[in-house]
């Protein structure tokens, strides 16, 4: 007899369900992401089923959802509207194959290099971007702004709204679908409260023949199963030229967003993901992606939020996410084409409320203010441009933060010893920042014939540093003085044997000797 444990069966429905309700949600955004990148609504919804399919198998974070994303979609436009949509199938098998070599040379590590105050700064950032991109189904269908003028990755969007009753239907079906998720789990769990408000709204609006706008109105999803399609490029030195920096730029920007969502859902699962297995995953799908037809993409944290918000937490949730895509494309398109968009969006809205980190309004006047500023900062980039350029700023400042802050902290103690040396006790790293100060604080004129430095409470980072010592050292023998350094650290011994005749490593001496004749004094 098999038994089958209660835990596993609820988390198996727990999968599905939210897998449907992900599904659901991503019909519409894959279609507008299609119409930003310029390229044909199948385009999208084909990179969605695929890369969401085979990252949910093969990636390393389960229950995150990877698809067609604005991030990319705003890089592609450019080149679509260039070079064709060939070209860009090219670009994404090789932007896959790319993510791929990152994952081997486990280049997904560094995103620890990442500090929370930009983590926080991102998904502030990402929230607003989603909520702007949700502002376009608000606008009258056809005029600018609607859709195809839009910039879902930051830009102000200029929308003709609508006015009337047409306004006040939407803003109310976004309202009654905000308001089933809120309340439905107080009542129950056992249904998935996103999935739940699309049936009800969609029953309302069918039942009553609301006049609202639905899927349908956006795109048709019908289509057939994606099929092998080796992209039409001369296979060339300049076509490599024209796809690599897209490539590099696409590769960069989807591996950065995946592995920060990443971190996101450790963080509300309370477990731990793989960066460098997620980075093969992304590149293997992007690169099977590129050969079937679709645009390619990456982790969607708002999508990942709705699956981890209804339950989901296995691959089945992202693996049922991608089949029941694919069978609304195939056979179920006529009813999926009749849910409101004003139920999608009320869906993204709450998405848009649980991504948004509110204690960072508490946390501004509490944490430093450099902190504060990179936070600030990064919020403010991602909604100006992207993601990655926000990520790779917020990085940049807080390294220049970090560093500056640093500087300050090297100083010099001044004593003499029982032999008569004047000693010089550093306290603080010693690296690019704090050589200015290190050297300002030695004066080769007020010490005794014998010198010494003691590097026991300091640690030489760089070759600045060494070109410090160097600079020190050189002083001293010119003013006729007998200098000793003294407890390097053996990272130090290693730079200062790579430098090898760029700094003179005669005047380093043991520091156990003058541990042990200390210790006999």
């Amino acid at each position: 007899m098999f038994e089958i444990s209660p835990s596993r069966v609820a988390s198996t429905k727990n999968d599905l369900l939210s897998g449907l309700t992900v599904a659901l949600a991503l019909v519409p955004e894959a279609v507008a992401f299609s119409f930003v990148a310029g390229v044909e609504p199948l385009v999208g919804l084909y990179a969605a089923f695929m890369v969401g399919l085979i990252t949910a198998c093969i990636g390393g974070r389960p229950g995150m959802i990877s698809g067609a994303t604005g991030a990319l979609a705003v890089v592609m436009v450019s080149l679509v509207a260039a070079h064709g949509v060939e070209y860009l199938f090219a670009t994404v098998v090789l932007m896959g194959i790319l993510q791929i070599l990152a994952g081997v040379f486990k280049l997904g590590k560094f995103i620890r290099m990442v500090p929370h105050p930009v983590m926080l700064g991102f998904v502030n950032g990402l929230a607003i971007v989603i909520f702007l991109a949700q502002l376009q189904q608000f606008g009258e269908p056809g005029r600018e702004g609607w859709l195809t003028g839009t910039s879902f990755e930051g830009s102000v969007i200029d929308i003709a709204w609508l006015g009337g009753n047409d306004l006040a239907m939407m803003l109310g079906l976004v309202f009654l679908t905000m308001a089933i998720i809120h309340f439905l789990p107080k009542l129950t769990k056992a249904v998935p409260s996103s999935l739940a408000a699309i049936v009800v709204v969609s029953l309302l609006v069918i039942g009553f023949s609301l006049d609202t706008r639905v899927v349908g109105d956006v795109a048709s999803i019908a289509g057939g199963l994606p099929s092998f399609h080796i992209p039409t490029v001369p296979l060339n030195w300049e076509t490599l030229t024209i796809i690599f920096p897209y490539a590099v730029i696409l590769a960069a920007i989807g591996l950065i967003e995946s592995l920060l969502t990443l971190r996101l859902v450790d963080e509300i699962t309370e477990t731990r993901g793989r960066g460098n297995k997620e980075c093969i995953g992304q590149g293997v799908a992007n690169t099977v992606t590129g050969f079937f037809g679709g645009m390619g993409g990456c982790a969607m944290i708002g999508q990942s939020m709705i699956n981890v918000n209804s339950g989901g937490r296995g691959r089945l949730s992202g693996i049922s996410a991608a089949l029941f895509l694919l069978l609304f494309i195939l056979v179920a398109s006529p009813l999926i084409e009749q849910i409101p968009l004003a139920a999608l969006t009320g869906v993204m809205f709450i998405v848009v409320i649980g991504t948004f980190e509110w204690s960072s309004f508490r946390i501004l006047r509490k944490v430093p203010k450099q902190d504060a500023m990179v936070l600030v900062l990064v919020s403010g980039v991602t909604v100006a441009t992207d993601l990655a350029v926000a990520v790779v700023v917020g990085v940049i400042v807080s390294a220049l933060v970090f560093a500056w802050e640093n500087a300050k902290h090297i100083r010099v103690e001044k004593r003499e010893d029982h032999k008569g040396s004047t000693v010089y006790g550093v306290i603080g790293p010693l690296f690019f920042g704090s050589v200015t100060s290190f050297l300002e604080q030695f004066d080769p004129k007020e010490a005794k014939d014998d010198v010494v430095i003691d590097f026991a409470r300091s640690r030489v980072a760089d070759h600045s540093g060494l070109e410090a010592i160097d600079t020190l050292a050189e002083r001293y023998l010119n003013a006729g003085k007998t200098l000793h350094l003294v407890h390097l650290s053996t990272e130090c011994k290693k730079l200062l044997r790579k430098a090898g005749d760029l700094v003179e490593v005669n005047v380093i001496e043991d520091p156990q000797y003058f541990v042990a004749e200390d210790s006999l004094a």
